[in-house]
């Protein structure tokens, strides 16, 4: 768990700090597509590596995986931290991915291996209860490293809670391996990466032409999905996947797995906007816009403990159903908020949707490691991980191009006096108008309204389309998710005499 705190926090500080890596006088004048770039190389290095990753640990032993997963994860943050403009930062990101990918499987496959069946799901609820607690402090720490120090401060704060992991790894964590370990499938992990990164490319690369019909754009996206096209075939053939398509003839398994990700696709893309929405339009600091997510952080740290009580009793479809619905609700609420909305209502949007994910994540975490051999428990973290990992990074690119596409559209004729040049670059992102306006004086104070109006449509829009993606996962899980297992009576054996 308390590896876990590190790549998780990692995530959650870097999104209160993104406004501020934009500015290019206290950070590195990062563009919109820049930034979604310095989420998606994590994830996309991430998503790519974990199923070669739980392969290793399963094979070479969990518990190294993870000592060397912590080593990486410190030594990218470092870079991260140093970074002198915005490739550098994407460029170790996608670094800090590696780490991450050797990590993140790791804590769930020792976790199956600790703990007995029965044990099991509490022993997931407390670890989703640690990703709350890294979630509830993330964008508080963020918020006051940006308020006392420079931007890299957000990175820097992993080393030392690297050094304690390391430390606490050595000493306590067992290790275990699978004693019959799959192969390795180097030329699908391959595939899978090239193929991502070239749609991811394409999808970002449409949200800053504002086109689908450019060459830019169509060319990388349809060579992305003729190699993922090439990977699927490629996992079908051989004996060793790395990505095994089998485990979906499983319902509990695909509807769990299809649920996780497009709640996932929904959430990253949604939240993207947030940051911007309440430091740029609203006007608050990164501290208090980090104070501001607490009571979505606290509704996870609260619930996701109790999340299996609650699957136990009302079976696994009818809890996600609910929270589904909930979920798309709280997305679909983002349309109506704009500058004068009260923020005790943006409050209270904040934890019940954070109380609708923590009832989410632990029972589908639970399905996918339940329907999976004890032994394969690495691949399966790696498969539930990929999954929620991959939808995210489309998520935000996706929905990040839907935002940019939107906002450029709505702020082009505002910005139709000034030259070309500029009034391309100024209409990338809220954040490159505000940049573009404090440059021209008291003249640019007239974009300032004009940016704010075009962003909160661009977020409108951007909202709608996820609640709409998160209302396609409420009809996945009401068809195929299982419903509640029936009661199975059980009778005690009488055990003989201890003499």
């Amino acid at each position: 768990m308390f590896s876990l705190l590190a790549v998780v926090l990692d995530n959650t500080i870097l999104n209160v700090a993104l406004k501020t890596i934009a500015d290019p006088n206290e950070g590195l004048g990062a563009s919109q597509s820049q930034l979604e770039w310095a989420i998606n190389a994590y994830t996309l290095v991430f998503a790519g590596l974990l199923f070669t990753f739980g392969v290793i640990g399963d094979r070479t032993g969990r518990k190294r995986m993870l000592f060397i997963g912590m080593a990486l994860f410190g030594l990218a943050s470092l870079a991260s931290a140093y970074s002198t403009d915005p490739m550098q930062l994407i460029l170790a990101r996608a670094f800090m991915g590696v780490g991450g990918a050797a990590i993140m499987p790791a804590t769930l496959a020792i976790i199956s291996n600790v703990f007995p069946p029965r044990e099991r799901g509490k022993a997931i609820g407390i670890w989703a209860g640690g990703v709350g607690l890294a979630v509830a402090i993330g964008p508080i720490t963020g918020g006051l490293l940006i308020e006392h120090f420079w931007w890299g401060s957000v990175f820097l704060i992993n080393v030392p809670i690297v050094l304690i992991s390391m430390v606490l790894i050595g000493m306590i964590v067992p290790e275990s391996r699978d004693p019959k370990p799959s192969k390795l499938d180097p030329v699908g992990v391959l595939l899978s990466v090239i193929g991502l990164v070239a749609v991811t490319y394409g999808i970002i690369r449409g949200g800053e032409l504002a086109s689908v019909t450019s060459a830019e754009v169509l060319v990388p996206t349809l060579v992305g999905v003729a190699v993922l096209a090439v990977f699927v075939w490629w996992e079908r053939r051989i004996d060793h996947p790395v990505f095994d398509v089998s485990n979906f003839s499983n319902i509990r398994f695909s509807s769990a797995i299809a649920m996780m990700g497009i709640v996932f696709f929904a959430m990253m893309g949604g939240m993207f906007f947030l940051v911007f929405y309440l430091q740029v339009v609203l006007g608050f600091t990164p501290l208090q816009a980090g104070a501001l997510m607490i009571p979505f952080a606290a509704a996870q740290l609260i619930f996701a403990p109790l999340s299996q009580r609650v699957n136990e009793r009302f079976g696994a479809k009818a809890a996600a159903t609910v929270s589904l619905i909930v979920v798309t609700l709280a997305l679909g609420s983002y349309a109506l908020m704009d500058q004068n909305t009260p923020i005790v209502l943006i409050e209270v949007v904040f934890f019940v949707q954070g109380a609708a994910m923590a009832n989410l994540m632990p029972p589908a975490t639970t399905a996918i490691m339940e329907s999976l051999p004890r032994e394969k428990a690495g691949v399966g973290s790696a498969m539930s991980n990929t999954v929620r990992q991959v939808a995210g990074a489309l998520g935000v690119a996706v929905l990040g191009s839907v935002l940019s596409s939107s906002y450029r559209g709505e702020i082009a004729p505002a910005l139709s006096a000034l030259p070309e040049g500029v009034r391309h670059e100024a209409g990338e992102s809220i954040m490159a108008t505000v940049n573009a306006a404090q440059s021209m004086g008291e003249q640019g104070k007239a974009l300032l309204q004009p940016a704010y109006d075009a962003f909160i449509h661009g977020m409108h829009t951007t909202a709608l389309v996820s609640a709409v993606v998160a209302l396609v996962g409420v009809g996945v899980v009401y068809r195929w998710m299982p419903g509640k297992a029936p009661a199975v009576l059980k009778v005690e054996e009488k055990q003989p005499a201890v003499v």
